[in-house]
């Protein structure tokens, strides 16, 4: 018997238990005390047991240095959850008879090509949801992380120049673009833009009244939280809280991988709709209980991460990928979750099915250790097991992190080799291009040298020399990772192509640099 078969068969071995009745009584106070301890922004929960909204409220404002409150209708950010919206909106379809998750992806769409031919004829509706295309981790984000200019057509064109790393259906790996693939797909199957599908057949069909999939929508709605970091110190997480910059971060291409904005009630009605498998609380279906079925059986196993003592119960001896969905154990149960976050924000949604519970917690920060924190101890609750102080501990293992990071990276930047670089600044400047990417342009100005990635809008900044022919770039927007640059020159001194790799070791976005291979457009004098 497989891996997933065996992960499955497990799940339904397990006895149910009750469920404590309502959240817990010092909730709103617990959460408020915790908030202003770590210095978050705005939090909102929304939690729902028994097919009723047991709590839906926010805590904190919308934006640092205003007045305006987070309630029950801020929408928030909610990053990779939306997959699981993008899953059930191809149910939906499934259901209508349009489509089947097994169908191969080029019956729907003939002009898709993978890199691979014989993956482009092989690949599934279902495998563009479960992270097993052989894509490496992240492949690809480059182009729509910060926002592009692409298309959503034009970026699912460029998947055919992205090499794998591994071979198809092998490993799992998560990436985001093949949820734009799924995207565009919904739209070349009904003929409407994922927005406007998922807006009118899965939001609002849905009871989600506040909730948007257009970012110009979200920008329409007052009541909408900003989103936050701290940037001030040599690594992201360390420093005072920083508005960021408003805009759509993530880029309206890959919209489908997690470019939802949610409110707490909002969250509360996909809750229910989830824990009912597709049916509507007013009466009626959003998708057949066959399709709840399929979008919760695990597919690709994942490799588990190793923690420390101190957080072992949180460590799952099963996990995998199912459509939009992980699906784990937790103390015995099954937990059905996804985590989300785009620049400054950052949201968990998390089920426990047998239980008949489940609670979303949203951040205008990217406080990941409060929000870890806060999902273990609501579990806990409902699952009736002691305190275990799980934000403290977590918040202990994440500054560990980030102080290990300071610290290599402290000493890395100390160290460099005084050598280089080999040439005038002036010819390295010049127009480099990388198949799947784009255009990325090195221009010289009196005061140095200064990189544009073409196809992402603000993306830009100084070059910094860094030792040989390595220089370090600086972006005028302080939200996007540095990476390191490196030319590569030929015996006459000539550049023959620009590589590059994340300073960070544990940044956020900063894994898709390494997959650039640019090469010049033209010769340079």
């Amino acid at each position: 018997m497989s891996h997933v078969r065996l992960f499955a068969l497990s799940f339904l071995l397990i006895c149910s238990a009750p469920a404590l009745a309502d959240p817990p009584a010092d909730i709103g106070e617990s959460v408020e005390a915790l908030r202003q301890e770590i210095g978050a922004v705005g939090v909102a929960i929304a939690i729902v047991e028994d097919g009723e909204t047991t709590l839906a409220r926010g805590w904190g404002v919308r934006k640092l240095g205003e007045p305006a409150p987070v309630d029950a209708e801020t929408l928030f950010q909610t990053g990779s959850t939306g997959k699981a919206m993008t899953a059930a909106a191809l149910a939906i379809l499934v259901d209508e008879g349009k489509i089947a998750w097994d169908d191969p992806v080029i019956e729907h769409m003939p002009w898709f090509r993978m890199y691979d031919p014989w993956v482009t004829r092989e690949i599934t509706i279902r495998d563009l949801l479960v992270h097993r295309s052989g894509l490496g981790l992240g492949q690809g984000d480059l182009l729509f992380v910060p926002r592009s200019s692409l298309t959503r057509r034009e970026t699912v064109e460029r998947v055919a120049f992205l090499k794998p790393k591994t071979s198809f259906r092998s490993a799992y790996a998560y990436d985001n673009i093949l949820y734009t693939v799924a995207g565009q797909l919904i739209e070349e199957v009904t003929g409407q833009t994922w927005e406007v599908f998922m807006r009118d057949r899965v939001l609002r069909a849905g009871g989600m009244e506040n909730a948007t999939s257009d970012s110009a929508d979200r920008f329409r709605t007052p009541n909408r939280s900003w989103p936050h970091a701290r940037l001030s110190g040599v690594l992201r997480g360390l420093g005072p809280q920083q508005v960021l910059d408003e805009r759509d971060e993530l880029g309206r291409s890959a919209a489908p991988a997690g470019g939802l904005a949610l409110s707490a009630e909002d969250m509360a009605a996909w809750l229910k709709i989830q824990l009912a498998h597709g049916a509507l609380p007013g009466g009626g279906r959003l998708f057949s209980e066959e399709q709840a079925r399929e979008m919760w059986t695990p597919v690709t196993p994942m490799p588990i991460t190793e923690l420390p003592d101190s957080l072992k119960p949180a460590q799952p001896t099963q996990q995998a990928y199912a459509l939009g969905w992980q699906v784990q154990d937790y103390r015995g149960h099954r937990i059905v979750q996804h985590s989300g976050g785009v620049f400054g924000s950052i949201t968990r949604v998390v089920m426990i099915p047998d239980l008949d519970v489940g609670f979303a917690i949203m951040m205008n920060s990217e406080d990941s250790g409060m929000i870890l924190g806060l999902t273990y101890d609501l579990l806990d609750h409902y699952l009736d097991q002691p305190d275990f102080d799980w934000t403290t501990k977590w918040q202990d293992w994440f500054e560990a992190r980030l102080q290990g990071g300071k610290e290599y990276l402290e000493q890395a930047q100390a160290s460099p080799v005084d050598v280089g670089p080999s040439l005038d600044l002036a010819r390295y400047a010049g127009r480099y291009r990388d198949a799947w990417y784009g255009d990325v342009v090195i221009g010289a100005t009196p005061e140095g040298l200064r990189i544009d990635f073409t196809p992402t809008p603000d993306m830009a900044g100084r070059l910094k020399h860094w030792q040989y022919d390595s220089f370090v770039t600086e972006f005028d927007d302080p939200a996007i990772e540095p990476a390191y640059v490196t030319f590569a020159l030929d015996a006459d001194g000539k550049v023959t192509g620009v590589t590059m790799k994340p300073v960070s070791v544990i940044a956020d976005f900063s894994w898709d640099y390494q997959d650039l291979d640019l090469k010049p457009v033209e010769d340079k004098k």
